[in-house]
């Protein structure tokens, strides 16, 4: 039985600096042993321990999507000890990776359904991995139309910029980029809370409509109102509450809400379920 404490070697590929803060980088990991990789079997939505030895570990939505094959993504904020540690390494360097761990976005449910993307600052990357799964040409057909919102406080804060270019372009997805504000004369895309963009460019809720929804907690706050004036019933509303992760198998006990071990029982939940949970998170 595989150590569940004991991560895989992974090599540091590429490294991407994301914003212009430099705060945030994606980090393109290749493991070390093919028979690993393998058993790294992951769903758009799920998380991974990121460790350093002598520093610890620190959990991080996986930014790839399982569609992409040879590595696994992640983009870190610089805020702790760990990531801090993680944004002075360099390509080549060697670190571990524990898991997947945690459920993902209930994929059965959503095919043959219209799917709507809403994130907000650095929460994007899960649904960058969701993005990339749907519009694979094995999955795309799998699924309706396919609305994203983005937001970010600035231009130069958005993450995989080449990427939403290039959705932007494509005919079978629906992209809308914002920002807070800019004084960038040459900005060409919405100008506006994520909320507000929302039920601006959001497809009214419906028994084929869900939406999944990824942001900081000021930004999930003042979108629910807008998903209720939309009507999205809360169980078509799919949330991750991915920033209560820990240990990620629930031993320590330090993400659980009420009974529910986030780790283990999520971080994905839908709107519904938190309604019936306390109201800890």
């Amino acid at each position: 039985m595989q150590n569940p404490y004991l991560p895989y070697p992974v090599r540091i590929d590429e490294i991407i600096t994301e914003t212009e803060d430099k705060n945030l980088k994606t980090f393109k990991l290749v493991f070390l042993n093919p028979e690993e990789e393998e058993k790294f079997t992951y769903k758009a939505g799920q998380f991974a321990e990121l460790s350093v030895t002598g520093k610890g570990e620190i959990p991080i939505g996986i930014a790839s999507s399982p569609t992409e094959k040879g590595f696994v993504k992640f983009t870190v904020n610089k805020v702790g000890l760990v990531s801090s540690y993680l944004h002075s390494m360099k390509v080549g360097d060697i670190m571990g990776i524990r898991g997947p761990l945690g459920n993902s976005y209930p994929w059965d449910v959503l095919e043959g359904k219209n799917v709507v993307i809403i994130g907000g600052g650095f929460a994007f990357t899960t649904l960058r991995s969701s993005i990339v799964y749907m519009l694979d040409a094995a999955n795309r057909s799998k699924f309706k139309d396919i609305h994203v919102i983005y937001g970010a406080r600035t231009p130069g804060m958005l993450l995989y910029r080449e990427e939403l270019a290039a959705w932007e372009k494509r005919e079978d997805i629906n992209v809308h980029i914002t920002v807070d504000g800019t004084n960038d004369p040459d900005w060409k895309y919405h100008i506006g809370f994520v909320p507000a963009i929302t039920e601006q460019k959001a497809p009214p809720g419906g028994i084929d409509t869900y939406a999944i929804i990824c942001g900081p907690p000021i930004m999930i706050k003042f979108t629910q109102p807008v998903m209720d004036k939309l009507r999205y019933a809360p169980d078509h509303i799919i949330m991750s509450l991915e920033m209560r992760m820990k240990c990620g198998i629930g031993i320590c006990g330090r993400c659980n809400i009420g009974k529910e071990f986030v780790c283990k029982d999520g971080p994905v939940f839908t709107l519904d379920q938190l309604n019936h949970m306390p109201k800890e998170y």
